[in-house]
């Protein structure tokens, strides 16, 4: 797993960066400055301090939101608001993680890992087991 995050390249947007448009990317990418638009990624996302996002939709892997995002978000893996941040948004994801001192309106819909299992080719009981949560599993 070490060697997955080794092999993903990091970009950043400077604070002197403005972005008005679609963007799409598999790496991880930090935005410091200003964005405008739709954000639709499979790498991790970081919104930094003083960022400020105005999207109609932020798709990634995991956003971490340490500034300003308004418009709805969706990540599969998880959705981190550090202390200060400002959402104004509907949030889709399987982890979140709400800091104090957050300023947070919108709606959470929690994800489900779906089970790795085709329900119509299984027992009942087969399909049963393959719905325990890994957090229920021993580590």
């Amino acid at each position: 797993m070490a060697e997955d995050k080794q092999k993903k390249n990091l970009t950043v947007f400077g604070q002197e960066t403005e972005f008005d448009g679609i963007l799409e990317f598999t790496d991880n990418l930090v935005i410091t400055g200003k964005f405008k638009g739709e954000i639709c990624a499979t790498g991790d996302l970081e919104i930094e301090k003083g960022a400020i996002c105005n999207v109609e939709k932020m798709t990634a892997n995991s956003i971490v939101i340490s500034g300003t995002v308004t418009g709805d978000i969706d990540a599969p893996e998880r959705v981190e608001m550090c202390t200060g941040s400002v959402v104004h948004g509907d949030v889709k994801t399987s982890r979140l993680r709400i800091a104090e001192d957050v300023e947070f309106e919108g709606q959470i819909s929690m994800l489900e890992n779906e089970p790795e299992v085709n329900l119509f080719s299984v027992a009942s009981d087969e399909y049963k087991k393959a719905l325990v949560l890994k957090s229920d599993e021993p580590r």
